[in-house]
């Protein structure tokens, strides 16, 4: 059971580099942390929480785990937490 977050390196809105931050074991044990931590529900984008990176070190103070991007989504996925985005329909299919 662990709350996961990546490095900030993903541009978003006024400038500042994004984070992901997601859970291994259940959404409640996200939404939980995330508030936390401060962080409004709005942040939540299907299976994960964008975190601006002046709140990367308050979370690991707060018991996340930092890791890869990678190991992020290996872990989402093997705790069947992942959500990805549907396909959109190509034009003209």
């Amino acid at each position: 059971m662990s709350v996961l977050i990546d490095t900030p390196v993903w541009p978003g809105p006024r400038g500042w580099l994004f984070c992901h931050m997601v859970s291994d074991h259940s959404y409640d044990e996200l939404h939980a942390f995330a508030r936390g931590l401060g962080v409004s529900e709005r942040a939540f984008d299907r299976d994960h929480y964008d975190i601006p990176a002046h709140l990367h070190e308050r979370a690991l103070a707060l018991g996340a785990e930092h890791v890869s991007g990678r190991e992020l989504v290996t872990r989402l996925r093997a705790a069947g937490l992942r959500r990805p985005k549907r396909a959109r329909p190509r034009a003209g299919a």
